[in-house]
């Protein structure tokens, strides 16, 4: 299984952006599917994620109301619409996939994208 983000960029603070996951294999209506975030120096965290089946959503609170994770599972596609964009919301973008629990747990994702690069200036 290959995770591939992109859609990472340079924005101004209050523009929106769409991230998109592109997942390989015969995995991706079976799993759940998260995002996370890492700065340098900090630990990774957990941005969003949405079940499998029904597509149940959950959010961190740093970005609810702002970001929309959604799937297509006919493209074998996940996507993270990013508005209002704040210069904290800098990072490095990761997606991953689980045939587990979805959820904001890392350790519950098996298979991890490379990552794409999110910078909002104020």
């Amino acid at each position: 299984v290959e995770v591939v983000e992109s859609g990472g960029g340079l924005v101004q603070a209050g523009d929106s952006l769409t991230l998109s996951c592109a997942v390989s294999g015969r995995t991706f209506k079976t799993s759940g599917m998260g995002w996370f975030r890492q700065v340098p120096g900090k630990e990774s965290e957990f941005v969003a994620a949405i079940s499998r089946g029904q597509g149940n959503q959950f959010y961190a609170d740093s970005v609810k109301g702002r970001f929309t994770i959604s799937r297509d599972n006919a493209k074998n596609e996940a996507y993270l619409q990013m508005n209002s964009l704040k210069p904290e919301d800098t990072a490095v973008y990761r997606c991953a996939a689980t045939l587990g629990a979805t959820g904001q747990e890392a350790d519950n994702y098996r298979w991890w994208g490379q990552g794409t690069q999110v910078t909002v200036s104020s």
